[in-house]
């Protein structure tokens, strides 16, 4: 696994896909909604599980909508966000970090909810820093200095922008720019959470960061983290959830029907009650979240913070 970032140019192809697939807006539907609605998301566990994760949310707005809903995948964050940028992805599926990236480089999108984990619970989650369980030499961040550490992405809220908060507050790093982390330790971009942590437990990183739900719930149900194979020695703040975001360019109408479908319909329950799935199978993206609740920008504000706190380059870049 190669010790750096992903390359500029991986970012460049991923955009250049959304671009050439994503489809030019022209009719629209009986209720007056675009004729194919392009969703945009990255694969936070593999690609061949994205798919039938966000598969009852597509049924549900093709039948809401009247839509032909398309789902593209980017090997990325970077590409989302472009693909917003240049108009050609209508709704993304974005973390937190990347939502914010999207509006500091002047996408004119705005939340149409974000993911909650439980029916009534708020949005949000944690970032864990992790090491082997049997690794006593790690017992918390501060035992991260100089060591291999896996991290998912520059452009991860959970996998990246906190922990280096997190680290600067432990003294391991001065900074979250990239050369100030290379300083203080041995950064390895996994590229998804299950990726950083599974580093984790098979020795590729002595310590790594992913979110909380993947270490704890996600790998052990897929029998793929044993009990005991991975300890948890730090936990970030409560970070604001993942959100979907449209395009304001669709139009105010189309924006805030689209608004009151995520929030009202988009969950686990409204699936299940329709016939697009049956109980864990209704569970929607990569995060296997029980559906969408309202958010505003205003809702990451706190994301803001962090960014002015760490110097990341990555929040604006």
């Amino acid at each position: 696994m190669k010790r750096k970032t992903l390359a500029f140019t991986a970012a460049i192809a991923a955009a250049a896909l959304l671009t050439a697939c994503a489809p030019a807006e022209a009719e629209t539907t009986a209720a007056g909604f675009p004729a194919e609605i392009v969703i945009g998301a990255i694969p936070n566990e593999n690609s061949s599980d994205l798919t039938g994760t966000y598969e009852p949310l597509i049924k549900m707005l093709e039948a809401e909508t009247g839509s032909k809903v398309k789902l593209q995948q980017a090997s990325d964050y970077a590409g989302i966000v472009e693909g917003m940028i240049a108009d050609r992805v209508d709704i993304a599926f974005l973390g937190p970090f990347s939502y914010v990236i999207a509006t500091t480089n002047q996408a004119d999108i705005k939340p149409l909810g974000a993911l909650a984990g439980e029916k009534g619970e708020p949005s949000g989650y944690h970032a864990l820093g992790i090491t082997q369980g049997k690794n006593t030499a790690v017992n918390s961040i501060k035992d991260f200095a100089g060591k291999d550490t896996c991290f998912v992405d520059p452009g991860s809220t959970s996998g990246f922008l906190y922990p280096s908060a997190g680290l600067i507050e432990a003294g391991v790093v001065t900074s979250g720019k990239e050369s100030d982390i290379s300083a203080g330790l041995k950064p390895i971009y996994a590229g998804g959470h299950d990726a950083s942590a599974l580093s984790v437990k098979n020795g590729d990183c002595e310590v790594g960061f992913a979110m909380q739900s993947m270490v704890e719930q996600t790998l052990p149900a897929k029998g793929e983290v044993a009990e005991g194979e991975l300890k948890s020695v730090w936990t970030s703040e409560l970070i604001p959830g993942s959100v979907f975001a449209v395009r304001n360019s669709v139009g105010e109408d189309t924006t805030n029907k689209l608004t009151t479908l995520f929030s009202e319909k988009a969950n686990a329950d409204y699936f299940e009650s329709q016939g697009y799935c049956s109980g864990e199978d209704c569970l929607i993206t990569g995060e296997h979240a029980w559906g969408v609740v309202p958010a505003t920008d205003a809702d990451y504000d706190g994301i803001r913070s962090v960014c002015a706190s760490t110097k990341s380059e990555k929040c604006e870049s």
